[in-house]
């Protein structure tokens, strides 16, 4: 019965050239029920040291190149307290907690690029290296909200929630596509003899 209904649909796919609109299905599918899972069971999820450990250990990481670049790059007076905490001259701060660090990220990236189609050779590496992007985003968006703690604190909630929150999902689609682009179409193409 099953393979019956994925030939068809698969024969409907090829005849209206819509692997585009498969890929972005597939896409959102995953990314959908990936957001939804993580909030439903993250309360579960915080009883896991391991998964606390990370996401502490990633926020340490996270503050000291934001601060890093703050002080050296941009030459922001930043004063610092435990735990991982910025503050600058105006009395704004940024606190970098364990919803900061990132982990949520890296995790969508694995489960994303796991479960969608394409070359395990690839996947490999590819993995590793979303990781690494999302958490320079994860650096970029820190140094960000620092900026904008300093310079138009009064705009620091919307820049959080609606411009740098967001923002993730950018570089994920990125990732995503440049995937497609790159690794899932060139798999087909080997898989359908036509590259060898």
């Amino acid at each position: 019965m099953f393979g019956k209904i994925y030939l068809a649909a698969d024969r409907l796919v090829q005849k209206h050239k819509l692997h585009a609109l498969v890929d972005v299905s597939i896409f959102a599918v995953i990314t959908f029920v990936f957001h939804e899972l993580w909030w439903s069971f993250y309360g579960w999820l915080e009883s896991f040291n391991f998964i606390i450990g990370s996401a502490d250990w990633l926020a340490g990481k996270v503050y000291i190149i934001s601060l890093w670049f703050n002080r050296n790059i941009l030459g922001l007076e930043v004063l610092t307290s435990a735990p991982n905490t910025m503050w600058f001259s105006n009395g704004a701060f940024v606190a970098i907690d364990e919803g900061c660090s990132g982990l949520k990220q890296f995790y969508q990236v694995a489960v994303l690029f796991i479960l969608f189609p394409g070359p395990w050779i690839h996947k490999l590496w590819y993995i590793p290296f979303g990781f690494f992007t999302m958490f320079l985003a994860n650096v970029f968006r820190i140094v960000c909200l620092s900026l904008v703690a300093l310079w138009i604190p009064q705009h620091w909630d919307f820049v959080h929630e609606w411009i740098l929150r967001p923002f993730f999902y950018v570089i994920i689609f990125f990732l995503w596509v440049l995937w497609v682009e790159k690794f899932r179409r060139s798999g087909k193409l080997i898989n359908a003899g036509i590259i060898e």
